[in-house]
């Protein structure tokens, strides 16, 4: 009889093993390069008025709807290679070694990422288009081209430019974007096909079209996006000019596109009978690039970014939660989806609970802030291929910023600005390296440039590429926006002293090399000189 009862025991948990793992879920990713925290559902959330009034993402919003919506979420570095290296890894981007940079960057195989940990657990893994990159060797956390299928295509990628060109040649619009949308459906159903049967999936779409450059007058073309319904919806540190408002409705328009392959996606999960056990997770590693206080700053405008997800049966519907977030805790996160032991080394924490939560608004009282940083971006942005390392806090009463380099230009140094011929308009819009090269080319840049003496534009000018003090501390119930320093000012004066202390304390604690060896690793080779 024991010997019966010890069988039992047994059978009932290879059992219990067999069903745990047949209800792990599938995880698909979908991740947008350069894309900030624009979808029309925070428009909805957050109030009218702004930016997102004129964005159009009927597909992510509805995900928004089915899942939860998260209005804190952070990249903890404001450029492509170092916030992918955080989100791989489920650490700080600066324990990263050489993926703490940008150009130059050196990926170290010994660091665990969450896909190469879900396929050693029997999960079948690949990808579409970008995942880690710039940087040695290209998409490596994600198993490099063994993993990848873009067969299909990847004209997607420069949607508004190939789109453009269709037309021209006789095609309609909606014929060009069916054209480009089926090389999208088309990589999906070629990973879909190379599963095994019993193995869960984790996938990850990650187009580049987000990311500069657009066709001029895109948005509307394409996607009925009229830029000057942008009037008087632009942050106040950008200049509300026909100019500007065309780009930031092309930037809006590749967004479009984007949502459109979020929804061919998902409407194959739904064919496929896959959509009950999966996971959707959608987020973009920083904001928009060419502007000012976007990609590459500690602003909002840079730093904040979407994250919306979905899990029949699991995420309750319609939330909205206000939980701080950086992205490396999507690593954790997916580790945990998947029932995969989360590595010590990982400083990021599972979202699973907050997401699974019936709560709204602050579900975990604890995830009160959110830490960003970066260091090297373009390699030769500043003389002697410097970084410029800064760190920041993000309450939700404050944004403190450290800049270790005041004398340095936070954008890179001026370059052929200050020479006695200023680049052409052609060259400031299209080349990122005559000038200011932190920032990419672009419309608005070049626009902020040649008018950066006439009295109006030079507070823009300033916003975009003046030096900045090593302090910066803003108080968001008065300035949302950020564009008013008080640091320094003794009414603030114990507020900023804590909020150092709150920063150093994590960075201290994590080992970051700007801190802990006096910024000595990064002000060094191979992450900075010759």
């Amino acid at each position: 009889m024991i010997k019966l009862a010890c069988l039992l025991l047994t059978l009932l948990a290879g059992l219990t093993q067999v069903c745990q793992a047949a209800e792990r879920p599938n995880i698909l990713f979908l991740f947008a390069d350069d894309w900030g925290k624009y979808a029309g559902i925070y428009a909805e959330i957050e109030g009218a008025g702004g930016i997102n009034d004129v964005s159009f993402t009927p597909n992510i919003d509805q995900v928004a709807r089915q899942g939860v919506t998260f209005t804190n979420a952070y990249v903890n570095s404001p450029s492509c290679t170092p916030c992918r290296s955080s989100l791989l890894s489920g650490q700080y981007f600066y324990r990263t070694g050489q993926g703490a940079i940008l150009q130059g960057a050196i990926w170290d195989s010994e660091i665990p990422t969450y896909p190469l940990l879900l396929e050693d657990a029997g999960y079948h893994i690949g990808f579409t288009y970008k995942v880690w990159s710039p940087g040695t060797p290209a998409n490596a956390g994600y198993g490099g081209k063994k993993n990848a299928y873009t067969k299909a295509g990847g004209q997607f990628n420069g949607f508004s430019q190939t789109a453009t060109k269709l037309v021209q040649s006789g095609q309609s619009i909606q014929q060009a974007k069916k054209t480009l949308l089926d090389q999208v459906s088309g990589n999906f159903d070629s990973f879909l096909a190379a599963q095994e049967k019993e193995k869960p999936f984790c996938y990850w779409f990650g187009p580049t079209n987000v990311h500069r450059k657009w066709i001029a007058g895109s948005g509307k073309k394409l996607w009925g996006i009229d830029p000057d319904t942008l009037k008087g919806k632009l942050p106040p540190f950008l200049p509300d000019v026909p100019v500007v408002r065309e780009d930031f409705a092309d930037y809006l328009g590749e967004t479009a596109a984007f949502d459109a392959a979020v929804g061919v996606i998902l409407k194959q999960l739904e064919e496929k009978g896959l959509a009950e056990n999966t996971l959707v997770v959608i987020s973009g590693d920083h904001g928009a690039p060419g502007f000012p206080y976007g990609k590459c700053n500690l602003y909002d405008f840079g730093t904040n970014v979407a994250l919306i997800a979905k899990w029949p049966g699991r995420i309750p519907e319609n939330r909205v939660v206000t939980d701080f977030t950086t992205l490396m805790d999507l690593a954790p996160t997916f580790l945990e989806a998947g029932q995969v032991d989360v590595p010590e080394v990982m400083t990021g924490k599972s979202l699973l609970p907050v997401m699974t939560s019936s709560e709204s608004g602050r579900v975990d009282p604890a995830r009160n802030q959110a830490i960003t940083g970066r260091e090297r971006h373009v390699a030769q942005a500043r003389q002697g291929n410097l970084p410029y390392p800064q760190r920041a806090i993000r309450t939700d009463d404050y944004l403190y910023i450290v800049n270790f380099a005041p004398n340095r230009w936070p954008m890179g140094d001026p370059g052929q600005v200050d020479s006695e011929t200023l680049p052409t308009t052609d060259q400031l819009t299209n080349e990122t390296f005559v000038a200011y090269s932190d920032m990419d080319a672009s419309p608005t840049k070049a626009w902020i440039i040649e008018h950066r003496n006439e009295p109006h534009v030079k507070p823009y000018y300033d916003y975009a590429f003046a030096r900045r003090p090593g302090e910066e501390l803003y108080i968001l119930k008065d300035d949302p926006h950020q564009i008013h320093n008080v640091a320094g000012q003794v009414q603030y004066a114990d507020t900023q002293k804590q909020l150092h202390q709150q920063l150093f304390s994590v960075l201290e604690s994590t080992n970051d090399p700007r801190v802990v060896d006096e910024g000595r690793t990064f002000e060094n080779p191979p992450f900075a000189g010759e």
